[in-house]
C-alpha cells in the first residue's frame, strides 16, 4: 500500500527532469538562432544577392519581432495555458526554419526571421515561467536555474561553433533547416512530459489589447532605433524619432497598466526590488556581452585570419566556464547566500575579463590574451544568469509568471539590441579618429585601427558591467530563507498530490517564507 505513492512520487520527479531537458532545448534553440545565422551571413547574402544595405535585416528581422513580441508572448501563456503556447512556438518556430532555409530570394528569407522571431516570443517566457513553476524545491530549484542559466550566457557562443561548422561542411541554410526536426522533436516531447496548465475558456481573463499594441509598438521602435543606429548613427533622425517615440509609447504603456484591470504587466513585477534589479543588471549585462561577441569575432577572423570553425571553437572556453561557474558553483550558493553576493561580484568578474581586452594588440596571442579574459567573462557571467532568472520568477503568482519571464526576457534582449548597436558605433568612431592621422592605405595600419576601436568600445563594456554590479549590489537584498521557493502564491506550482504529502507542521514555516506583498495578492 506504501509502495503506491513512493512510486507515483519518483514518476513525477523523471518527469520534472524530463521537463526540463524539453524546455532547456528550447531556450538552447531560441539563444543559438540569434548567433548562428551571423557566421552564415556572408555565405547568404552572396547566395541570394543581398545588398550591403539591406543584410542587417535578416538580423534585424528576428530581433524587431521577437524584441517587440515578449511581453504579449508572456501573457498569452499565462491565458492559454503555457504548455500550449510554448508548444504552438516551437511548431511555428520549426515551419519559420523551415521557409527561411528554403529561401529563395532576400524577401523570403527576411520574412522568415520575422516569423521565426515571433514564434520565439511565444516560446522564451512559457519557458521560463514553466521552469519556475515546475521547479519549487529550493534545491531542485537552484540545479534547473543553474543549468537554465548556462545556457542563457553559454548558448549564444554554442551558436557561433554550429554556425561555423554548418557553413563550412555543409550549406548556410543548414544554419536555419537545423532547426526543424529538433523544434518539432522537442514539441512532441513537450507534448508527452509537461504537466497540463490549460485554463478553461469561463476562467480566462480579458487580454489587455490596449497594453499590447503600446508595449509591443514601445519595445518594438526601441529596438529599431538601436538597430538602424549601427549604420545611420545614434543623430539619425529617422533613429533618434525610433528611440524617443519607444521610450514615450513605454511612458504611456506604464499609465495605461496602471489602469487596467488585467494589465499586460502587473506593474508590481518590476516594481519589486529584487525582480527589477535582476532584470536592470541582466539587461545591463547583455549590453556588454553582445558587443564582446561582435568584437571577439572579428577580431579573431579579420585581425587573426582564423577559419570560421576555429573562430567558433575558441568560444569554447568561456562557456565550459559559464557552465561550469552556474551548475557548479552559484547552483549550490543560490540557496546559502544573498543573491546580490552573487550577481555583483559575478559582474565585477565580468568587468576584469573586460579590462583584461584592453591590452589587446594586433599580434597578441590568443592563449595568453583572448584566452585569460574568456575564463573571467565565463565565470562571472555563470554567477549572474541563474540566480538572476530565478530571481525574475521567485514569489510570482503563476498566473503572472509569464509577464514575469517576458520582463527579463526583453531586458536580454533590449540589452543586446543597444549593447551591440552602441559599442559598433563607438568601436567605428575610435578607429576612424585612429586612421585620420597616420597612413590610412597600409595593411598594418588599418588592423592597428581596427584594434584600438575594438579596445575603446571594451572599455565602454567595461564601464557597463561595473554600473551593473552597483546596480545588483544597490537594488537586490533578496536573502534565501528556508522553503521560500516551495511556496508560490495559489499553490499552482505544486506537483500533483505534492499538498496532500505535506506535513501539517511545514505550512506556517512555507506561508511565512512568501512576500508580503506577494501574500496580500494572492489572499
Amino acid at each position: 500500500m506504501t509502495a503506491q505513492p513512493a512510486t507515483a512520487h519518483g514518476q513525477a520527479d523523471n518527469r520534472r527532469w524530463w521537463a526540463l531537458a524539453v524546455i532547456a532545448i528550447a531556450q538552447l534553440m531560441i539563444v543559438l538562432d540569434i548567433t548562428i545565422v551571423n557566421i552564415a551571413l556572408p555565405s547568404a547574402q552572396r547566395d541570394l544577392g543581398i545588398s550591403d544595405a539591406d543584410r542587417q535585416w535578416v538580423i534585424t528581422a528576428y530581433t524587431l519581432a521577437f524584441g517587440g513580441l515578449l511581453l504579449l508572448g508572456g501573457r498569452l501563456g499565462d491565458l492559454y495555458g503555457r504548455k500550449r503556447v510554448f508548444t504552438i512556438g516551437l511548431l511555428g518556430f520549426a515551419l519559420a526554419s523551415a521557409i527561411g532555409g528554403a529561401a529563395a530570394s532576400p524577401e523570403m528569407l527576411f520574412g522568415a526571421r520575422a516569423l521565426q522571431g515571433g514564434f520565439g516570443a511565444l516560446l522564451a517566457p512559457s519557458a521560463l515561467g514553466l521552469l519556475s513553476t515546475t521547479f519549487t524545491d529550493p534545491k531542485e530549484r537552484s540545479t534547473a536555474f543553474g543549468i537554465f542559466g548556462a545556457i542563457a550566457g553559454g548558448g549564444a557562443a554554442i551558436g557561433f561553433i554550429a554556425g561555423g561548422v554548418l557553413t563550412e561542411y555543409l550549406n548556410w541554410r543548414w544554419c536555419l533547416f537545423v532547426n526543424t526536426p529538433i523544434a518539432v522533436a522537442t514539441a512532441f516531447a513537450a507534448f508527452s512530459v509537461l504537466e497540463r496548465d490549460h485554463v478553461a475558456k469561463g476562467r480566462r481573463i480579458k487580454l489587455d489589447l490596449p497594453g499590447a499594441l503600446i508595449g509591443s509598438a514601445g519595445l518594438l521602435a526601441i529596438v529599431y532605433g538601436t538597430s538602424e543606429a549601427v549604420t545611420r548613427g545614434w543623430v539619425d533622425a529617422l533613429v533618434l524619432g525610433s528611440l524617443i517615440g519607444g521610450v514615450a509609447l513605454l511612458v504611456l504603456f506604464v499609465l495605461v497598466e496602471k489602469r487596467s484591470r488585467h494589465p499586460l504587466l502587473p506593474i508590481h513585477i518590476v516594481a519589486d526590488r529584487n525582480r527589477g534589479g535582476a532584470a536592470l543588471s541582466v539587461g545591463l549585462a547583455m549590453v556588454g556581452m553582445f558587443g564582446l561577441f561582435l568584437f571577439l569575432t572579428y577580431y579573431l577572423q579579420a585581425i587573426k585570419h582564423f577559419s570560421p570553425i576555429v573562430s567558433g571553437l575558441s568560444f569554447l572556453p568561456m562557456t565550459g566556464a559559464i557552465i561550469l561557474s552556474s551548475t557548479g558553483f552559484a547552483a549550490r550558493l543560490m540557496t546559502r547566500v544573498p543573491s546580490r553576493n552573487l550577481i555583483g561580484p559575478g559582474l565585477l568578474l565580468a568587468g576584469g575579463g573586460m579590462a583584461w581586452l584592453t591590452q589587446m594588440k594586433v599580434d597578441s596571442p590568443w592563449a595568453g590574451m583572448v584566452l585569460p579574459a574568456e575564463l573571467l567573462l565565463g565565470f562571472g557571467m555563470g554567477m549572474v544568469f541563474m540566480p538572476s532568472m530565478s530571481l525574475a520568477t521567485l514569489g510570482v503568482a503563476p498566473n503572472e509568471a509569464g509577464a514575469a519571464s517576458a520582463t527579463i526576457n526583453s531586458a536580454q534582449q533590449v540589452g543586446g539590441s543597444v549593447g551591440t548597436a552602441l559599442l559598433n558605433t563607438v568601436a567605428a568612431s575610435a578607429t576612424a579618429t585612429y586612421l585620420s592621422t597616420r597612413l590610412a592605405s597600409d595593411k598594418l595600419v588599418q588592423a592597428q585601427g581596427a584594434v584600438h576601436g575594438y579596445v575603446v568600445a571594451t572599455w565602454v563594456a567595461m564601464g557597463v558591467l561595473l554600473l551593473a554590479s552597483l546596480v545588483a549590489f544597490v537594488m537586490i537584498d533578496h536573502r534565501p530563507a528556508p522553503g521560500e521557493a516551495t511556496t508560490v502564491p495559489g499553490g499552482a506550482a505544486r506537483q500533483p498530490g505534492q499538498e496532500a504529502q505535506a506535513a501539517p507542521a511545514e505550512q506556517p514555516a512555507r506561508a511565512a517564507a512568501v512576500a508580503p506583498d506577494d501574500r496580500e495578492r494572492a489572499g
